[in-house]
């Protein structure tokens, strides 16, 4: 297919994947179109006039499964240390996932936002839209949350997004998870 010389243009979010993947030639923009590239790595749910690989890095197994799937798009070599120490992370997400697995379904968890719903099923929790034990949501929706944060006490926990987590999908996914395990897996 002759990916290899293309121009490619990524966004500051995925980037880390391409570098991963061992893709070395690439432009970081924010805005895809605005780039003179041939084909854009974004984000799933950006939209582009370009052609692009969209990709989702919300739970461990997504960012291995992008990084393989951008491997073999541009022919690739994966940076193989990197990814044993991201495939550790995951095998360790599931282990945990598994041991907890009867415990954590009987959480009872309400989202708000697709991002944290598949991190919270990834996690094994039961996602319900009323009698929750827990609310999870977005820092981005607590002004519209008020009232339900409110209700819920120390039982609402807020995931930092996009904008107020690190950049690094893996440092990212992993930050959300401790989170998510120090709030929900040691209350009930």
């Amino acid at each position: 297919m002759g990916f290899c010389l293309m121009k490619v243009v990524t966004t500051p979010m995925c980037q880390e994947i391409l570098r991963l993947a061992g893709v070395q030639d690439f432009e970081v923009t924010k805005h895809p179109d605005s780039a003179d590239a041939d084909i854009a790595v974004v984000l799933s749910e950006t939209d582009t006039k370009m052609e692009s690989v969209k990709i989702k890095l919300n739970t461990f197994s997504q960012i291995m499964d992008s990084i393989k799937r951008v491997s073999n798009i541009f022919g690739t070599e994966p940076l193989i240390g990197d990814i044993s120490e991201l495939e550790f992370k995951e095998d360790a997400s599931a282990d945990h996932a598994v041991k907890n697995e009867e415990l954590n379904r009987k959480i009872k968890v309400k989202v708000h936002s697709n991002f944290l719903r598949e991190v919270v099923e990834d996690m094994g929790f039961s996602i319900v839209s009323d009698h929750e034990d827990y609310l999870v949501y977005p820092d981005y929706m607590v002004d519209e949350l008020v009232d339900e944060v409110s209700t819920m006490g120390d039982r609402a926990v807020e995931i930092p997004s996009h904008k107020s987590a690190p950049i690094n999908p893996v440092e990212r996914a992993q930050l959300r998870y401790n989170i998510l395990e120090k709030r929900l897996c040691m209350k009930l």
